[in-house]
């Protein structure tokens, strides 16, 4: 291609075990998808169909060893939200609950960083989430593991540390959408592709992170991430 301007680079997660890496092509993000967390949220846990939003690939951070958080302008609360990441290796449109399990390639964590301050003025005033949630470095992310690799995983534990202190705890089995309903829904709304990834919300416990705090956290089985917030 003889581009005008530079072209961008490819976003990429790393896998466990393999010199190759994962391109990742859009991110995809399931709100309010464990009831304790709709709860401290203010809202209804009942299960609903389930809403998404988006991340820009460019907002992934990734890397051997603790990652870094630039603690982001125009906002005085940041909240840090930990979640399992789901890596897709094929796609489709309509797809069965079936379809969507194979669809899957592996699993990482990531954390959902949110400019809370923004996301509740976004909400008043009946905005996109744009600006709270698709931000430069909002979306830390592990190595992906692939599903080859895993045992079973649906009781996973989830944790998040702040500070080495415990945060956010939950299991995989509290979610409300489990994953494969969750890759089959969205597949009513868009035609998914191989490199599209879905992060599938957060339990309780969220909060706010500051300049100099540390991030630990992982899914059993699955994998950990570390980051320092700057």
């Amino acid at each position: 291609m003889n581009y005008i301007i530079p072209a961008s680079s490819q976003p990429a997660l790393a896998i466990n075990g393999s010199d190759k890496t994962f391109p990742a092509r859009r991110i995809f993000c399931i709100g309010r998808n464990y009831a304790d967390h709709a709860r401290e949220m203010g809202h209804d846990p009942d299960k609903a169909p389930p809403f998404f939003f988006e991340k820009h690939p460019s907002c992934l951070v990734t890397g051997n060893g603790p990652l870094t958080f630039p603690y982001p302008s125009a906002t005085n609360d940041v909240h840090h939200e930990v979640e399992l990441v789901v890596a897709l290796k094929s796609g489709g449109k309509d797809l069965s609950i079936s379809e969507a399990e194979r669809a899957v390639f592996g699993y990482a964590v990531g954390i959902d960083f949110t400019r809370r301050d923004h996301q509740a003025e976004a909400k008043k005033q009946g905005r996109p989430w744009t600006v709270a949630k698709s931000f430069d470095y909002s979306a830390p992310c592990s190595a992906l593991t692939s599903i080859d690799d895993l045992h079973d995983t649906a009781n996973a534990k989830i944790w998040l540390d702040k500070n080495d202190t415990r945060v956010q705890e939950g299991t995989l089995d509290q979610m409300i959408w489990p994953v494969p309903e969750a890759i089959a829904y969205l597949s009513t709304l868009f035609a998914l592709f191989p490199g599209d990834l879905i992060m599938t919300g957060t339990p309780s416990g969220v909060g706010p992170v500051a300049s100099g705090d540390t991030l630990h956290g992982g899914i059993e089985g699955i994998g950990e991430i570390q980051l320092s917030v700057k």
